[in-house]
């Protein structure tokens, strides 16, 4: 039976979402709560790999498992995982259905602060400059990426991907001074290794003038790399939202609690 699990996490203490030798992350302490509370070995498919740093506050993983969940088994494998992971529910789908392969739409945001925040260290990142940047050449930065569907500029290298090919349908930033916030808005079918931070610099260096809205559109048009490349820090990052055609089955309603 194929399994899916809605998740969110900080991911701050991991190395990201890709298990790897001898460093935490997101997959491997997820895979060795539900070994435990199952009793068996279990491996999870993620819907994407979020880099070091990089929180969710909606993921979506798959595993396959035989034989009957023991009762609440979301709040015995939520007991078991450290604070900063967190499962909201677990349902059955059809067979074959793959978290990563079966996505069609995911959503990133990026959070800037405007004022020093102790309690975002970790969540959001403060950028002293906000008053030296000019937000109409900010938001140009952002929606002139529209009018693109391949993004090898946001790529970072030893990438390997096939394909820069990547159709966005959103991306703008919405500013709330009265919460002293600015938010970097990007949805799109897939996304390349680093691009959302790359974008994210890119559009920030726009507004301080640092590169042109002309040498933006130069670089998509030649597909090379930004003669100012800023990825920015990975605290701001959230993977926000994940979307399928058709993930939910007739068997929808077999959840656990």
């Amino acid at each position: 039976m194929r399994y899916f699990s809605e998740l969110a996490y900080q991911g701050t203490n991991y190395s990201g979402w890709q298990k790897q030798p001898n460093t935490p992350s997101i997959q491997a302490t997820i895979e060795d709560a539900f070994s435990t509370i199952l009793n068996t070995q279990v491996e999870v498919v993620g819907c994407g790999r979020t880099d070091a740093g990089v929180h969710a506050s909606q993921y979506f993983l798959h595993f396959d498992f035989e034989g009957n969940f023991p009762p609440g088994l979301v709040k015995r494998v939520n007991r078991f995982l450290p604070p900063d992971i967190a499962i909201n529910r677990i349902f059955e789908v059809e067979a074959g259905t793959n978290a990563r392969f079966d996505a069609t739409r995911r959503s990133y945001e990026y959070h800037l602060v405007l004022h020093k925040n102790p309690f975002e260290i970790n969540t959001a990142w403060y950028f002293p400059f906000f008053k030296k940047l000019n937000l109409e050449k900010v938001n140009a930065a952002a929606k002139q990426l529209l009018s693109y569907n391949e993004f090898a500029p946001f790529c970072k290298t030893h990438t390997d991907v096939k394909t820069m090919i990547c159709e966005v349908s959103r991306s703008e930033w919405v500013l709330d001074e009265k919460a002293g916030r600015m938010v970097y808005y990007i949805s799109a079918n897939r996304f390349l290794r680093g691009m959302v931070r790359l974008i994210a610099g890119m559009c920030l260096n726009a507004g301080l003038g640092k590169v042109s809205l002309a040498e933006v559109r130069q670089a998509m048009d030649a597909q090379t790399p930004l003669p100012n490349s800023w990825s920015v820090p990975p605290k701001g990052l959230f993977l926000s939202e994940v979307k399928y055609k058709k993930l939910f089955s007739k068997k929808e309603k077999a959840r656990w609690t």
